[in-house]
């Protein structure tokens, strides 16, 4: 047996079986199947919502105004009660876990996302089971990933996954809406996700989380980008997470890209979406698309927002399209200066010059 490495991501739903409050005896499964698989020679990653949830809960459902704070105040009490669970199921099977709480801070700073993949893989290698979580209890809209199955890939990323499984309240990715058409049909096997596969996606049932098919999507896309398998199956029985490892099961998977991105332009994709553009002409468009070539002065329209070198920005049509992400060797201020000229006329205007191209290739992953 071929062991892996398997991340696996609860969501709130999941956790409290679609009630207010956590379900131990849930959670027990879940722990005894990750438990078995563990002992297998799999190494097992947990990424858990559920910290708001269970504040609530520890503080017996208090009628609280809806701010940030106290929605921190209720991740703060809490994760400690979420963490404690984990620990205490886990032990009971003879493993230790580790606790990681990540904010979208620490995946867009390189240094900071090269840390916690060490930490990751310290924990790995000693048979310690990571339990991931965003730190709700610090972060803030702006730093904020915004739900857990966009951080469940970044995980898979950050721990060099085989697999990436999201557990939600149905079976799958279907051909519509199985709760209004009876028609709708289970979707297998998705081999690139296309326009097309995300206009299926809906919302979610249960209203205690963040997430929906739609951000399902956007967490298989990330993640088989990077070569990792992504299955999205009913987390209703916990037994299914072996049957899915044992590639026999009901779900939907999504097959990894063949030619995935190597890590730093995996890191480009996974971080927080860019919130300033590079605006391009169709020229630029079709070398960046067509030919994998870097991005130029000449073919810049223009820039959209303010960001310094060293940023992640969108590269966008002259029609608003978001046709790839880039790491710009120059400000803002400086591509309005130096857009629509020829490379080698940079240093004339501007003074100086921090290469010939605006976003180099190596710098820049073209979305699909």
């Amino acid at each position: 047996m071929n062991a892996k490495t398997i991340v696996v991501k609860f969501g709130t739903s999941m956790l409290t079986s679609g009630t207010k409050r956590l379900d131990p005896a849930h959670m027990i499964e879940v722990v005894r199947v990750l438990s078995a698989l563990a002992k297998k020679g799999h190494h097992i990653v947990v990424v858990s919502s559920g910290a708001v949830a269970a504040g609530r809960e520890v503080l017996g459902y208090p009628d609280l105004p809806r701010t940030i704070a106290n929605k921190q105040m209720l991740a703060s009490v809490g994760q400690t009660f979420l963490m404690n669970t984990w620990q205490n199921l886990f032990e009971i099977y003879g493993l230790h876990i580790g606790q990681i709480l990540l904010t979208r801070a620490d995946l867009e700073d390189r240094e900071r996302f090269l840390n916690a993949r060490d930490t990751l893989g310290a924990l790995i290698a000693n048979d310690i089971i990571p339990v991931i979580n965003e730190n709700d209890a610090v972060a803030t809209a702006e730093i904020k990933v915004g739900d857990n199955d966009n951080l469940s890939a970044r995980v898979a990323i950050l721990s060099d996954a085989d697999m990436l499984i999201l557990l939600t309240d149905q079976k799958g990715l279907y051909t519509a809406d199985p709760r209004s058409n009876p028609d709708a049909t289970l979707i297998r096997t998705v081999e690139k996700i296309t326009p097309e596969i995300k206009a299926l996606a809906g919302d979610s049932v249960s209203g205690l989380g963040t997430g929906g098919m739609a951000t399902k999507l956007q967490a298989a896309e990330i993640a088989t980008r990077s070569g990792i398998e992504v299955v999205i199956a009913s987390g209703d029985d916990p037994r299914i997470i072996e049957s899915i490892v044992n590639g026999d099961y009901t779900g939907t998977s999504f097959r990894p890209e063949s030619d995935p991105l190597e890590g730093r332009k995996a890191w480009i994709l996974a971080g927080p979406k860019p919130r300033c553009s590079i605006v391009v002409d169709a020229g630029a468009v079709t070398a960046l698309k067509a030919k994998g070539s870097s991005l130029l002065p000449k073919g810049i329209i223009g820039v959209e927002g303010e960001f310094l070198r060293g940023d992640v920005v969108n590269i966008s049509d002259a029609d608003g399209r978001v046709v790839a992400h880039g790491i710009s060797r120059y400000t803002s201020a400086e591509l309005n200066a130096i857009c629509g000229h020829r490379s080698e006329e940079i240093e004339d205007i501007l003074g100086y010059e921090h290469g010939q191209v605006a976003v180099h290739r190596d710098d820049l992953v073209v979305l699909e």
